[in-house]
């Protein structure tokens, strides 16, 4: 039974306690960076269960598995944690540490280095690294990054990662294709116009095709360019039809030069999630989270 009395704020060291355990993904990793039992992370986790009613994590083999629930919480409290740790934890001499960043290539030039100019013009020293998400999330796990915005979810949890949000994809193509937009429409409607891609095997078409159009997309590409800006260009030149993350896009779906071709409330969508080194949370580490949180709430 949940204590309903509780307001949230009675004992901090709880909340503290269940962001280490969600972040690390294991009890005995949560303990060793907060510098306590195991035991100690045993007993406040299920003295935070109890408070609030319901399951916070799953138990497993190799560590602890969130519940929706806890996934929703540590989205609502790490923010307000994170800044409340940077505001009593921030010394003013200290030096400068250079937070490594990483992610996809165009979601870094459209929304993640537009998003964390600011910082860097306030004297915070960092690296963005493009990459596939399997070699940025190796990359975290070996140290060599701080922060990875991945379209893939880390397999176990040495890694702490959280939903950061959905993007959704779009079939577009310009106007001079003639094309006529609809939400009926169907695959042999774009069958005699040349496929744009990300790749040889076609993976954000076939996702497309498989969610839109019930069917398997049996086609070649026309055009294989391993940047989706690139492909952005090449269907506002008229190439042909691609698959491409509204996002991206948005600017061209709304001056015209594209068109969404099956407009729908019910597009394909990858969750990208937000994932950290393991280890105590830093501020400026924080504060990068925090930005990208904000920047992409309106995605």
């Amino acid at each position: 039974m949940s204590d309903r009395s509780f307001d949230g704020l009675r004992d901090v060291q709880l909340w503290r306690t269940f962001l280490a355990a969600y972040r690390h993904g294991s009890v005995s990793a949560a303990a060793r960076a907060l510098g306590v039992a195991q035991s100690s992370v045993t007993t406040q986790l299920q003295a935070l269960e109890r408070t609030v009613g319901w399951p916070l994590f799953e138990r497993h083999a190799r560590g602890i598995r969130p519940t929706a629930g806890a996934d929703e919480l540590a989205g609502r409290i790490a923010g307000p944690f994170d800044a409340l740790a940077e505001a009593v934890g921030a010394r003013p001499d200290a030096p400068a540490v250079r937070v490594r960043v990483g992610g996809a290539s165009e979601f870094l030039a459209a929304v993640a280095i537009p998003a964390l100019a600011p910082l860097v013009a306030d004297g915070m020293l960092m690296t963005a690294m493009a990459g596939l998400a399997d070699e940025l999330l190796d990359r975290l796990r070996n140290g060599e990054l701080d922060v990875v915005v991945s379209a893939v979810r880390p397999r176990g949890r040495t890694l702490p990662a959280i939903p950061l949000f959905d993007e959704e994809f779009a079939l577009v193509a310009s106007p001079r294709r003639g094309i006529h937009p609809s939400a009926e429409l169907r695959a042999n409607d774009v069958d005699g116009h040349p496929l744009l891609a990300y790749a040889h095997d076609l993976p954000i078409l076939r996702r497309f095709w498989r969610h839109s159009f019930g069917i398997r997309l049996e086609r070649k590409a026309a055009l294989v360019a391993s940047d989706l800006r690139a492909l952005a260009a090449a269907a506002v030149a008229g190439a042909g039809v691609t698959v491409l993350p509204t996002y991206l896009i948005s600017q061209e779906l709304a001056d015209g030069r594209l068109v969404d071709l099956r407009p729908s409330e019910d597009p394909p969508i990858n969750t990208v999630f937000l994932v950290r080194r393991p280890g105590p949370v830093t501020p400026a580490v924080a504060l990068i989270e925090r930005t990208l949180r904000e920047a992409t709430k309106a995605l």
